[in-house]
């Protein structure tokens, strides 16, 4: 068995954590939404980009025209089976299948846009000494260095409930001083299914592409909603989720410390399972580290994935408004249809791998809808 290793400074602050009340942010920032968002009128000096915000905002008055025409857009990442990215990639190697049926897809790009993210991290009394909530707190530290001037990030901790405590902004320092502004937590209860979708429900209004990063156990301990019920959610929304889970490093941890019986380890089985699925139906990944020391390769990870994404869009051929869930298949291939091959740096061939959305949950409606 692998032994758990924790720094000097990282059991200080387990031990001695400071009790003081855990403020709660009840209103929200209010700003424009979207780093991209949609153009100005033309200026003399145009105003630079306004900040993305979890704000509910207010409908802009005017007139639109709307086309129903549906659409289902997905960002695809690829990578060889050692995890490096595939990039150059053409839309021409790309093909989409919507419940087996192969799909023309009419809108293909290299995303370049800034990393518009969420870190939603537990935060709360559970665990021997709050590990949850003071592990997560500092290892979440290690994801700055992946970050970019242009890149936006948001702070969001649960525990019960959801809370913001860093809107979206450009500077890293300002997130960093929520992070060390965290105290003793308040509650036991890890609403995780409440909190993810209430963080789906703050970014519908964020244009462009958007991510929530879970550092969390993954177990959920009190939330209204069920695990069908997000699931269904998360399907129809447009945000990829990442997962971190902390239940290994909490077993290690655990196992130092006299040893955890062997129900609770069922129930952190459940939880990475959980984090797992998440992942894999909006198109991100899962990771489940162990050591402190492994949490700088898991965030460059994440900022990797989220700035070599491909965006493709495409309409249904059949069922679009159908209300059903559609499984979505992307796979590589070369500009002739027939397989892809992908070399290393020694000429060697390359198994790869497809990071995308599974499905999505189509609106049920008819003609005139």
């Amino acid at each position: 068995m692998m032994k758990a290793i924790l720094s000097v400074a990282l059991l200080a602050a387990l031990a001695t954590g400071l009790i003081l009340p855990l403020a709660e942010n009840s209103v929200f920032a209010q700003a424009p939404t979207g780093p991209q968002g949609g153009s100005p009128p033309q200026q003399q000096n145009p105003a630079p980009p306004a900040a993305p915000s979890m704000a509910q905002q207010p409908p802009q008055a005017g007139v639109t025209i709307a086309v129903d025409v549906p659409i289902v857009t997905l960002d695809v990442v690829a990578t060889t089976q050692h995890g490096d990215i595939i990039p150059g990639l053409k839309k021409e190697n790309f093909r989409v299948l919507d419940d087996g049926v192969p799909q023309t897809i009419t809108n293909f790009v290299p995303t370049d846009a800034p990393i518009t993210m969420v870190l939603l991290l537990e935060f709360s009394s559970r665990g021997y000494y709050s590990f949850f909530s003071q592990v997560g707190k500092y290892w979440a530290t290690a994801l700055f260095p992946s970050l970019q001037q242009k890149d936006w990030i948001a702070l969001e901790t649960f525990d019960m409930k959801s809370r913001i405590e860093v809107d979206f902004t450009q500077n890293k320092d300002e997130v960093m001083q929520g992070l060390y502004h965290l105290y003793f937590p308040g509650f036991s209860e890890s609403n995780v299914f409440d909190a993810i979708l209430d963080t789906v429900d703050r970014l519908k209004d964020v244009k462009g592409k958007k991510s929530i990063v879970v550092l969390a156990s993954g177990v959920d301990t009190f939330s209204k909603h069920t695990l069908d019920q997000t699931m269904k959610q998360l399907r129809q929304s447009d945000v990829t989720v990442f997962c971190v889970g902390l239940g290994r490093a909490y077993q290690n941890f655990v196992d130092m410390n006299g040893g955890m019986g062997s129900m609770s380890r069922m129930n952190y089985l459940q939880a990475e399972n959980q984090l797992k699925t998440f992942a894999q139906e909006t198109g991100g990944y899962a990771w489940f580290p162990q050591f402190e020391g492994e949490m700088p390769g898991v965030f460059r990870d994440v900022a990797a994935f989220l700035r070599h994404q491909y965006s493709l869009s495409y309409s249904p051929t059949a069922g679009a408004k159908d209300g059903k869930f559609h499984k979505v298949k992307v796979e590589l291939v070369a500009p002739d249809g027939g397989p892809l091959t992908v070399l290393d740096q020694k000429g060697k061939k390359q198994k790869f791998q497809v990071y995308a959305r599974e499905g999505y949950q189509a609106p049920k409606g008819g003609v005139g809808d």
